[in-house]
């Protein structure tokens, strides 16, 4: 049996509930080896982010460089980037090694409200990094900061989602936790001709710690085993709402979500 591999390339939470903690507990959920190349270390609780400390950008292409002259990936799943010079490099080497299944989230603002990407790695972002991407995953707050567009409506997620296809990427996903529905969280998928909604209940609770990273996750480690964006969509959306139905209760503030809910959900479920 062939062994599926998936690369995350992200931020450290010492907390352990977003950043490549949690892809790397989402990877191995959905039985794929999980790799890692880290661009900052954060020194991160439920209650925030207390510090954040990049690394220097040619720690993080030679982490990438490792495991693409040996070990190789089937998808590369990107989290907290930081700076328009990480931003670059990472880029480059995704380019070099002509990697596929490159699952972008543009992380930009911790939970607790601290920015974890700097202002003029915005455009970056857009030049270099999704041009080369399978699919982008923004919530609301960030597709209005990488669109310039002011997201009230489902109307306006989908005026968003073409704006984001121009940068050259093949799927948007713009996330629908933010929203003002009430009952309902609707995930929005558009691939250039049409648009498909996910949707699930929503969830009344502070515990959703690192669930942008592990939607993004779940999505390339379902592109990694070869299925479908809309498959992979799909299974990410039921993977996260597992996840933070099955509360922890871990921490005093936003506390993280259930990674081994949604396996063990299926095993009851056969």
């Amino acid at each position: 049996m062939k062994t599926y591999k998936a690369l995350t390339i992200a931020g450290s939470d010492s907390g352990g509930g977003a950043g490549i903690q949690a892809d790397l507990k989402t990877f191995q959920e959905l039985k794929v080896f999980g790799m890692s190349a880290l661009t900052a270390v954060t020194a991160q609780n439920t209650l925030g982010v207390q510090g954040v400390y990049p690394l220097a950008v040619d720690a993080v292409g030679q982490q990438i460089e490792s495991i693409g002259t040996d070990l190789g990936t089937d998808a590369v799943k990107t989290g907290m980037l930081f700076s328009s010079e990480i931003i670059q490099a990472v880029a480059e080497k995704i380019r070099a090694f002509g990697w596929k299944n490159v699952v972008v989230d543009p992380v930009m603002i911790a939970k607790g409200g601290a920015p974890l990407l700097q202002q003029e790695a915005i455009a970056a972002l857009k030049e270099y990094l999704l041009p080369l991407a399978t699919v982008v995953t923004p919530n609301i707050p960030e597709a209005e900061a990488l669109t310039g567009l002011s997201i009230q409506t489902l109307e306006d997620r989908k005026e968003a989602a073409k704006c984001l296809l121009e940068t050259g990427v093949h799927y948007v996903v713009i996330k629908g936790g933010h929203d003002d529905v009430e009952d309902e969280a609707i995930d929005l998928l558009y691939d250039g001709q049409d648009f498909f909604y996910f949707t699930s209940k929503k969830i009344e609770t502070k515990n959703t710690h690192g669930t942008g990273c592990t939607f993004a996750a779940a999505i390339a480690a379902e592109l990694a085993k070869g299925n479908s964006i809309n498959a992979a969509v799909q299974t990410a959306k039921d993977f996260i709402q597992a996840a933070i139905e099955n509360q922890l209760g871990i921490g005093n503030g936003h506390g993280p979500t259930n990674h081994w809910a949604y396996q063990q959900k299926q095993h009851v479920q056969r």
